[in-house]
């Protein structure tokens, strides 16, 4: 009986690795196709680092702020923010953004290989 339950269980992660992998090469080449619509190399959504100043360089215009990620709490307003005028730099509203921050792989997926257009780091009004 214990033999069934340790095959169960590892059936179990191994479809749960195969999901989780194919989520995540789903947000990949929807995030290179964004990085490409917004005149970025599209390689560099898979570079660490680099794709988070590419992503601030495309949302606050400077690229450099992603370096207040490494501060505790700021970091996670930070991202928010920053997923927020990911939307609005590509036509859609708050909401898009609240959108990408809790479902990634939809909202991502909708900019990347959706008709949304770059039109470039929104200003505050």
């Amino acid at each position: 009986m214990e033999n069934y339950l340790s095959s169960a269980a590892l059936a179990g992660s191994g479809i749960y690795s195969i999901i989780v992998l194919a989520v995540a090469v789903i947000i990949l080449i929807a995030q290179w196709k964004i990085f490409v619509k917004a005149g970025k190399p599209g390689w560099g959504a898979i570079v660490p680092f680099y794709n988070m100043y590419c992503l601030f360089e495309m949302t606050f215009g400077n690229g450099w702020l992603f370096l207040l990620t490494f501060v505790p709490c700021v970091n996670m307003i930070m991202l928010i923010i920053m997923w927020i005028k990911l939307a609005q730099a590509f036509g859609k509203g708050v909401g898009f953004g609240i959108g990408i921050l809790f479902f990634p792989v939809i909202f991502l997926a909708i900019l990347g290989f959706g008709d949304a257009q770059y039109t470039g780091p929104v200003a505050r009004s």
